[in-house]
């Protein structure tokens, strides 16, 4: 009995430490922890229903579990074939389409089960009769992209996780706006899809780590709903 405790712990050690490395060394593993970890966080808050819970927790788990089996088809390929192969290329292929499907399936499943609570949400939380010209959305535009200068300007010395990306936040200040002024909910849903879409590639590009390009999201969405609701009480 107790050789068999020991050999249960051991092998929990073991995938632990495989999850360990994953997340130490996976950039990918990361940015897909951060994206489950918001969305329960938002299904909490939200009280969903425990199918949907479920569905939330099988797409994320199922997302989690492909990563995880493409980093080990990837130190596999490299272990056994060092050099450059179109078979080793094949079987890095394959396991990253697996990782792509399973993210695919996340995002459906998001959508399908997010749409009626955002709907619910921004029905509540649009601003009505907002008197904005195009020039003041480009005069908000620039007040976002002065805000992020003067951010990094500021914490210039502090390292790169503190200076917020200009590009996402031109991006989600531009999604905000729409969010403003459009009613359909679907339309603000494929603007700040375009934006998330905009922050991955970049992060896939490698040009700022995950904390910069979240700031400056953040920056672009906060900056462009006070300006508004500034606006507003004029």
């Amino acid at each position: 009995m107790a050789g068999g405790f020991r050999k249960w712990r051991s092998s929990f050690r073991y995938a632990y430490e495989g999850i360990k490395y994953a997340l130490d060394t996976q950039r990918n593993m990361k940015f897909h922890f951060t994206v489950a970890f918001l969305v329960l966080l938002a299904a909490l808050l939200i009280h969903l229903s425990k199918t949907d819970i479920l569905f939330i927790l099988l797409a994320v788990t199922l997302m989690i579990v492909t990563e995880l089996i493409n980093t080990a088809v990837e130190k596999a390929v490299d272990l056994a074939m060092p050099d450059q192969h179109p078979l080793a290329k094949i079987a890095k292929d394959v396991a990253a389409a697996s990782v792509l499907v399973s993210a695919v399936f996340a995002v459906v499943v998001g959508m399908i089960i997010f749409y009626e609570p955002i709907d619910r949400l921004l029905r509540h939380a649009r601003l009505e009769e907002t008197p904005i010209s195009a020039g003041t959305i480009w005069v908000l535009i620039a007040l976002v992209i002065l805000t992020v200068i003067v951010i990094e300007t500021r914490f210039a010395d502090k390292g790169k996780l503190v200076r917020p990306s200009l590009l996402t936040a031109i991006a989600f200040a531009i999604s905000t706006v729409i969010l403003v002024f459009v009613a359909q909910t679907i339309v603000v849903l494929l603007a700040y899809t375009l934006s998330i879409i905009i922050l991955i590639v970049l992060f896939d590009k490698k040009t700022r780590p995950f904390p910069a390009l979240f700031l400056g999201a953040l920056i672009g969405i906060v900056v462009t709903l006070l300006a508004f609701s500034c606006l507003n009480m004029l």
